[in-house]
């Protein structure tokens, strides 16, 4: 639908409800004539979020285009396919398109023509490990991973970016040619054109990513300049 401050698209956009930094990312990628529709879900039960239907039901309220689910499953065993089934059944159910995160990222990757991918994690390297063979299930090599460690889920979100970039440093030392980084509670999207004119890699970043693949959904291909190759170029 469109309004009076949306005349292009409404785009709806689900995160976990402690997650507060999917909100403001994607506030900073939204081109003229759109605007961000919140709504908020719990995480648990082996569908990913048992709620996650009746939150997507109740956004359809304002009548978006397509709903954005700011989630990467990543870090658990065949979590990026729950999700996407997930968001397809989803879909089917409230009639527009659902994207998750994680399937995003691997859209992303196939753009960008990336094959050896260094991937960056809020996680601890058991977990880091689970992130590899998911990633690597999707048809990538993974040469480096490295996690920032944050000691919850919720302190995702308050991990300093100081850490952030070190961490960065770290796997673009390796020889990948994309950097991918899953998270969406880690807050990488201001510091992407920074990192990429830093290490001379272009990175996709989950948030990033998934609004990306949500706008070239509804068809708006905007190149959106100051957040990296994959927004600007296509």
């Amino acid at each position: 639908m469109a309004d009076t401050l949306a005349p292009r698209a409404v785009i709806g956009v689900m995160t976990p409800a402690m997650n507060t930094v999917v909100q403001p990312e994607l506030e900073l990628l939204r081109p003229k004539g759109v605007t961000n529709q919140m709504q908020r879900f719990r995480l648990g039960g082996d569908a990913i979020s048992d709620d996650l239907p009746d939150e997507a039901a109740k956004l359809m309220d304002c009548k978006p285009a397509a709903i954005a689910v700011g989630l990467t499953t990543d870090a658990g065993p065949g979590g990026p396919d729950k999700l996407q089934a997930r968001c397809e059944d989803i879909s089917d159910q409230i009639g527009i398109p659902v994207l998750g995160a994680s399937g995003a990222d691997y859209a992303a990757l196939r753009a960008l023509g990336a094959k050896r991918v260094g991937i960056v994690t809020p996680f601890n390297a058991e977990v880091d490990a689970v992130v590899k063979a998911n990633t690597e299930a999707a048809g990538f090599e993974v040469v480096a991973i490295k996690g920032t460690q944050a000691p919850s889920l919720p302190e995702i979100c308050e991990t300093p970016l100081d850490d952030i970039r070190a961490v960065f440093a770290q796997v673009a030392a390796s020889e990948c040619d994309v950097i991918l980084q899953v998270g969406t509670a880690l807050p990488v999207v201001a510091l992407i054109a920074a990192l990429e004119q830093a290490h001379g890699k272009p990175i996709v970043a989950c948030n990033a990513a998934v609004y990306w693949q949500t706008l070239r959904a509804i068809g708006i291909a905007d190149a959106i300049p100051g957040f990296g190759q994959l927004l600007e170029h296509h």
